[in-house]
């Protein structure tokens, strides 16, 4: 499907809800509404909780689009109704906001929690350990979540599944490579863990001085941040680089991931030597330059690095470090070989 294509089925799907809004906006306003108003309050509210949401729906059913962007297309409809309609014709409205919304976000979230529950179940069954936890969240929440919102979300979960719940240690598999131990890394993020702590109680007392809530709304912050980095060092240690028959799956905790399949690897070497923006390599490591690298990557086509947030950074150079560096250069080049071979 072209961009061209996606574009206009795109524009269709989301410009009908919206060209329906804008034609009740504008009968709202009309000499005809302000006549009997009363009686056609309960038309127009029916109109922008149910059936807008509805005609939404039936245009996103087949599509890939969550069928749970329905609720915040209502609750745009809600947000419409109390903005246009006059304050003593909101009743109905009122009653939506009071009543049937709750339910609905309820059942929304207890959705969302079976089906992140279900990810977790899958990922624990997982025996060949094709898929961790974050893929499996990440691909469960795509299915149920605006796109917007998957990376984030799946983030804030993952920080705390590997911070607070994942103690059990890591085995490598044959075609696993571990890259946080010789790095510096982790120590890298503790010593931040550190300065977090370190910093909170001289600056909560002098911002205290000033206001007391702004210096516990900035407590609360540092604490919550130093859970995240917590949780950002463990990932690195469950995370391992991988060497399937096809791709090399690269991780840097759950901060960074790439996937180069081989037939895309023009090049990969034994590389300690630091350089500049001029040489158009690109750091794997979150902390860039503040972390080692042993090994250069260099591809035939651009591939896509993908970062915090949905960040994404495309390179033909990568630089990034694993701990058995030259094992993993042989691993990939045979498995480069025999994948060619085949193919």
């Amino acid at each position: 499907m072209t961009n061209t294509t996606l574009f206009n089925r795109n524009l269709v799907r989301f410009g009908i809800p919206i060209a329906l809004l804008a034609t009740l906006i504008l009968f709202v306003k009309s000499a005809y509404f302000l006549a009997d108003s009363d009686i056609l309050s309960l038309g127009v509210t029916l109109d922008l909780l149910l059936t807008i949401p509805f005609v939404y729906f039936l245009l996103i059913r087949k599509t890939n689009i969550p069928k749970t962007t329905i609720v915040p297309m209502m609750v745009l409809g809600l947000l419409v109704g109390m903005y246009i309609l006059p304050e003593g014709n909101q009743l109905y409205l009122q009653l939506f906001k009071t009543w049937f919304l709750p339910i609905i976000e309820l059942s929304i979230a207890t959705f969302i929690i079976l089906k992140v529950r279900k990810a977790i179940l899958i990922h624990k069954k997982q025996k060949d350990r094709s898929v961790d936890f974050f893929t499996a969240l990440k691909k469960t929440c795509a299915e149920i979540l605006p796109k917007p919102l998957v990376i984030p979300f799946v983030t804030e979960i993952s920080v705390f599944y590997y911070g607070f719940f994942y103690w059990k240690r890591r085995k490598l598999a044959k075609n696993e490579f571990s890259y946080h131990k010789e790095s510096g890394s982790v120590a890298l993020f503790f010593v931040l863990i550190l300065l977090i702590g370190i910093e909170i109680t001289p600056i909560h007392h002098l911002l205290a001085k000033w206001s007391t809530i702004a210096a516990w709304i900035l407590t609360i912050l540092s604490i919550y941040s130093g859970f995240q980095v917590f949780g950002y060092a463990k990932s690195l240690m469950k995370r391992p680089i991988e060497i399937t028959k096809d791709t090399l799956i690269l991780h840097y905790g759950i901060m960074h991931e790439a996937e180069i399949p081989l037939s895309e690897i023009k090049e990969i070497k034994l590389f300690k030597k630091s350089f500049t923006k001029e040489d158009n390599i690109l750091h794997f490591a979150l902390l860039g330059e503040l972390e080692s690298h042993n090994i250069l990557i260099e591809t035939h086509t651009k591939q896509i690095l993908h970062g915090l947030f949905g960040i994404k950074k495309p390179f033909t150079k990568l630089a990034l470090h694993v701990d058995k560096d030259r094992a993993f250069k042989t691993a990939v080049d045979n498995q480069k070989g025999i994948f060619l071979e085949k193919n």
